[in-house]
Parts: C-alpha cells; structure tokens; sequence
C-alpha cells in the first residue's frame, strides 16, 4: 500500500459550521468540506510508482463496471490527466479533462457560475462542487473529479495558506467535496492532491457504482 500524503487539520472557513472529523484510514478528510487530523508524524510522499499502482487499480475498477473518468484540474494543471493517460489501455475508462486554471476558464468552458467565484474564490467547495458538475456535463463521463487550490509558493491568505486543497467527486447529483491542507513546496502540493484525489475516487467508487 502506498504511504498517505501528507495532510494538516484545515483551518475553518467562514462558510463553515461543523468542526474537521477524524481522518480515515487512507488519511483522507472527513465528510464533504471536512479535513480530518494530521497524518502519522514521518509520514511522507507516494513514490510515482505508488501512485501509477493506484491510478491502474482504479483504471481496472472503473473498466470492470463500464464506467468513464473525466477530470477539471486547477492547482493541479493536468496531472490528474497525465497520471490516467499514463496507464496502457486508459482510453477505454479515461474520458477526457479540463485544466481550468483561469478563473475565465472555470467560468466559460466549465459552467461555474460568476457569483460563486466572487463571493467565495477559486478555492472553495462551492467552486470544485461546480466545476466538477460542469466536467462531468461537458464529457459525459459517468465519474468525474476537481480540484483546486493554492500550491504556493505565494498566493495563501490567513483563511486560505499555501497548501490549501478542495476535491470534489461527482456521480450524476451525488457529489462529495473534502477539504485538504498539504505541507510541502509546490511540486509536493501538486502531487499530494493528485494522490488525494484518485484515493477519494477510489473510497467511493464502491458505492456510487457498485460492482456487478
């Protein structure tokens, strides 16, 4: 099994009103919007062979139930969608993906409405929660993911550090959202989310599309 990257509690935005829960046994954060504790102290990176050993098992869970992935990456900037193209054979659950790094772009091609990212910025649930319907719209992929966030080195507010992460998973009106705070510079950042998020597709790929 691959090591779990390495996430710290987040702080609580305005926006939201229930305390983080426990982290899972995969490290992931809790309920939709809800990051969990820090992981084990000395916790560190999957290597790029854990995460390509990830990314086929879940290529090989998504192909035996016939269903597609489509992704809409912002912080990540298509690693996301390299990492999917990087196994043989991913074209046939492997559908397509945005890099909407650009506000104009998760606004014009995604769908993401104009007040959202006024009242709540790039970074947010109700941001991801959006651009992942808008993928998925876009695609017509049966399972589709986002992420956005602030990779650093600049860019972190006291609400928002460096670090900051939201990834969303969407199957048709079910859509999960978890918040993450990574440490690292920018390459671990962009990395972990990239973990993080093929973990979280993986975490519920057994209930939005059961097997057989």
């Amino acid at each position: 099994m691959p090591t779990t990257p390495f996430a710290m509690p987040c702080p609580q935005h305005s926006s939201d009103t229930t305390p983080p829960e426990q982290a899972g046994p995969a490290g992931m954060s809790g309920p939709s919007g809800m990051s969990g504790p820090a992981g084990p102290a000395g916790s560190v990176m999957p290597s790029p062979s854990d995460t390509h050993a990830r990314v086929r098992l879940l290529g090989q869970s998504l192909a035996a139930r016939g269903a597609t992935l489509a992704t809409a990456e912002s912080c990540t900037g298509g690693l996301i969608a390299a990492r999917c193209t990087d196994v043989p054979g991913s074209s046939t659950w492997f559908t397509g993906g945005v890099v909407a790094y650009a506000n104009e772009v998760k606004r014009d091609v995604l769908g993401v409405a104009p007040d959202l990212l006024a009242a709540h910025g790039a970074v947010s649930e109700p941001v991801v929660r959006a651009m992942v319907a808008g993928v998925r719209r876009l695609t017509g992929a049966r399972l589709a993911v986002a992420v956005s966030g602030v990779a650093g080195p600049d860019g972190g507010t006291p609400e928002k550090p460096v670090g900051t992460v939201w990834v969303a998973v969407a199957d048709g009106e079910n859509v999960q959202a978890r918040r993450f705070l990574f440490s690292g510079d920018r390459a671990a950042v962009r990395n972990a989310t990239v973990d993080a998020a093929v973990e979280m597709l993986l975490d519920v790929l057994p209930d939005v599309l059961p097997n057989g």
